[in-house]
C-alpha cells in the first residue's frame, strides 16, 4: 500500500500531540506540512527534526492555514487532519469543504487514537468554551486533593509557541521557572496560579514524555490532574472527567468543536458563574447536559470573586484588562475584571481602542467585538510592550486587571491598578469533595 501524504491542520498543540500518537514512526503515512491558525507568528517554523522522529530527518514545515487549497494540489495530499479547538461547527465543516474541493479526504482523530493511557489515576478537566473557569475548576480539585494529604500533579494542555526543542518537557514547580522557561502571558495565566498554591504543573510538546516524567515527579505523584485547554477533550485517558460549561454562551455546548465531544464524554457537568449568569442561560445549560450528558453528575458553581483595593475601582474610571484567548476566540464580552468593576462602582469603563499600539491594535482589527475591554496579549516582547504602552497611554483613572497572573512583574504600569482574583465555589449538593471521595475509594487511594 503506498504512502498517504497527509496535511495537520493546527494551532500549535493538538495538532502536534495528534502527529506524535498517530503518525511519528508510522510508515504507512507521510505528514508533509502542519498548518497553523489562532496563534500569532508559528506559522514559517518547523517541527523539528528532534521531535519529528527518524521518518523526518528535515523537520516538518509549517504553513499558514490560508495556503491549505494549494498545499493539498502541491503536495499530493490524501488526509487532511482538522487538529484544533473552540471552534463552531461551520468553522469545521467549510475547513472540510476547503480540502474535499482541493481533492483531499477530511479527518477528525478522536479519544481512542489519540489518548494516553497513565500508570497513575487520572482526572481531566476540560470545559465547552474557552473561558468557562476550567483553570479555576483544576485548582479546586486540586486543593481538595492536596488537603487529603495527596500529591497532585498538574498537566496542562500545550501552548507551544517558543523553542519546540526545548519545550518537549516543561516542569513548573516555582514561579522562577516561568522565566526560565520563557512563559507568554498565556503561559503564565495557566502556570503561575498552581505554582503560587504549592503544586508542581507540567507541560511542553510531547505528551506521552510528559506524562512518563509527571508519573515519576521527584516530589511525588498520586494522581494525575489534565488541565484541558480552550474546548478540547484530554490527551490523557482519564478514570475522572469533569467538563465545565458556561451560561453566558448557554447553547454554545451544542455548536463548537469539541466542546459538545467534552460534554457527551463527562462523568461530572460544574455548570459555573451562576452567580453572575442570567436565569434562562443556566436553563438552557441544564437542558442541554440533559440531552448531551444524562447520567453526569451535575455540580452547580459560583465565580465569586474578590480584589486587592476597591478604593481603586470606586467612582473610578477605568480600564479592564482580561485575560486574552478568553475575549479573542472565545468571543467572551465579560470576564472577572469586568464584573469586579461592576460591583465595585466604577463610573465608566474606558474604551481602550484609540489607545492601542502595534500587535495589540492589530488584535482589536482581527476581533472587532472584544469592545470596550483590553486583552491582555503576551505571545511575544513586542506584543508585552505593545500591552504596557497601550495601557499607559489609555486615558483612564485607574486599571483593573482580571487575568490570573501578577502582571505588574512583568509589565510596568504606571496607574493606579488591582488585581482580581476568582475561585471556583460549589452551591449546595453535590459537590466534588463528594465526588472526589468516590473517586479515591474507587483507585484504593484511601
Amino acid at each position: 500500500m503506498a504512502k498517504k501524504n497527509v496535511i495537520i491542520i493546527g494551532a500549535a498543540g493538538r495538532d502536534f500531540h495528534n502527529f506524535n500518537t498517530c503518525y511519528r514512526g508510522n510508515e504507512n503515512y507521510n505528514v508533509v506540512a502542519f498548518t497553523a491558525a489562532q496563534i500569532p507568528d508559528i506559522d514559517g517554523r518547523k517541527y523539528p527534526k528532534e521531535l519529528a522522529g527518524d521518518l523526518y530527518p528535515d523537520g516538518i514545515p509549517i504553513y499558514e492555514e490560508k495556503e491549505l487549497p494549494g498545499l493539498i494540489k502541491s503536495l499530493k495530499v490524501d488526509d487532511c487532519v482538522f487538529s484544533y479547538s473552540d471552534v463552531t461547527y461551520q468553522k469545521v465543516m467549510a475547513t472540510s469543504a476547503i480540502a474535499n474541493a482541493a481533492g483531499a479526504n477530511f479527518v477528525l482523530l478522536g479519544p481512542h487514537d489519540t489518548m494516553v493511557k497513565s500508570t497513575k489515576p487520572v482526572i481531566a478537566v476540560g470545559a465547552t468554551r474557552t473561558g468557562c473557569g476550567k483553570s479555576q475548576t483544576s485548582r479546586r480539585v486540586i486543593e481538595i486533593l492536596m488537603e487529603k494529604g495527596l500529591k497532585v500533579v498538574a498537566v496542562r494542555h500545550p501552548m507551544p509557541y517558543g523553542d519546540l526543542v526545548k519545550q518537549k518537557v516543561q516542569r513548573f514547580a516555582e514561579i522562577s521557572d516561568l522565566a526560565k522557561h520563557e512563559c507568554t502571558i498565556e503561559e503564565m495565566e495557566e502556570y503561575e496560579p498552581h505554582v503560587v498554591r504549592g503544586n508542581v504543573i507540567y507541560a511542553g510538546v510531547d505528551y506521552e514524555a510528559i506524562l512518563r516524567d509527571a508519573e515519576n515527579d521527584p516530589d511525588g505523584c498520586d494522581v494525575v490532574l489534565w488541565d484541558g485547554g480552550n474546548n478540547d477533550f484530554p490527551f490523557y485517558k482519564p478514570d475522572l472527567n469533569i467538563t465545565v460549561v458556561d451560561p453566558h454562551r448557554a447553547g454554545h455546548e451544542t455548536f463548537y468543536y469539541p466542546g459538545e465531544v467534552t460534554l457527551r464524554l463527562a462523568d461530572v457537568v460544574v455548570i459555573n458563574k451562576m452567580d453572575s449568569a442570567p436565569p434562562q442561560g443556566i436553563q438552557t445549560v441544564r437542558e442541554n447536559i440533559s440531552k448531551l450528558a444524562p447520567n453526569a453528575i451535575v455540580v452547580d458553581g459560583a465565580s465569586p470573586i474578590k480584589v486587592d483595593d476597591i478604593s481603586v475601582i470606586k467612582g473610578k474610571r477605568v480600564l479592564v484588562v482580561e485575560d486574552g484567548p478568553t475575549l479573542t476566540h472565545g468571543g467572551m464580552k465579560i470576564g472577572a475584571g469586568t464584573v469586579a468593576a461592576q460591583k465595585f462602582g466604577a463610573s465608566e469603563l474606558v474604551d481602550p481602542r484609540p489607545f492601542t499600539v502595534g500587535k495589540l491594535a492589530g488584535t482589536f482589527e482581527i476581533y472587532p467585538n472584544i469592545g470596550t475591554l483590553l486583552p491582555a496579549m503576551g505571545y511575544s516582547d513586542e506584543q508585552l510592550k505593545d500591552l504596557e504602552t497601550t495601557i499607559n497611554n489609555t486615558d483612564c483613572d485607574s486599571v483593573v486587571i482580571g487575568t490570573p497572573i501578577d502582571l505588574n512583574r512583568i509589565i510596568k504600569i504606571d496607574k493606579p491598578n488591582t488585581r482580581v482574583y476568582y475561585d471556583l465555589q460549589e452551591i449546595g449538593y453535590p459537590n466534588l469533595n463528594e465526588i472526589l471521595d468516590d473517586f479515591l475509594k474507587n483507585n484504593k487511594l484511601v
